[in-house]
């Protein structure tokens, strides 16, 4: 069975408008898995590695509790980028999320799974894309 794991704290992946998207193969076939924080989609992972394996595809987004939504995020002048460096984030982000997965299957000596990013934040998604399209490159995963 093919398994979608959702990472995203507002929108539900079970909207039509989400899937049909994002992810239209999940639409009528497949299991979709909504976490929605960095806590939720380590313990899944690691719960289900044995039962599942990874998911098939893996949906990020990069804004996952309220201190992450700022006007600055729209504004690569802003230096939005520095949030994650300079301690004003206390909750993990997506980004957090994504770096994770790649350690666990460069650990595992896994492929990483095919992936989207939904985040409406563009620099955010910009990061996510470019770390893991890096690290598969480097790592060959």
């Amino acid at each position: 069975m093919k398994v979608l794991l959702w990472l995203d704290d507002n929108r539900n992946p079970q909207s039509p408008n989400w899937i049909e998207k994002y992810a239209p193969e999940y639409l009528n076939d497949g299991k979709i898995v909504w976490v929605k924080n960095y806590d939720e989609f380590v313990d899944w992972v690691e719960r289900h590695i044995n039962r599942y394996g990874l998911p098939d595809m893996v949906a990020f987004d990069h804004d996952l509790a309220d201190e992450h939504y700022r006007a600055s995020m729209y504004d690569e002048d802003e230096h939005y980028s520095d949030y994650y460096t300079d301690g004003t984030f206390t909750e993990k982000t997506g980004y957090d999320a994504a770096k994770w997965l790649v350690d666990f299957v460069d650990e595992h000596d896994m492929k990483f799974p095919k992936f989207v990013v939904q985040s409406a934040n563009p620099i955010g998604k910009k990061n996510i894309i470019k770390y893991i399209e890096n690290a598969k490159k480097i790592l060959d995963i």
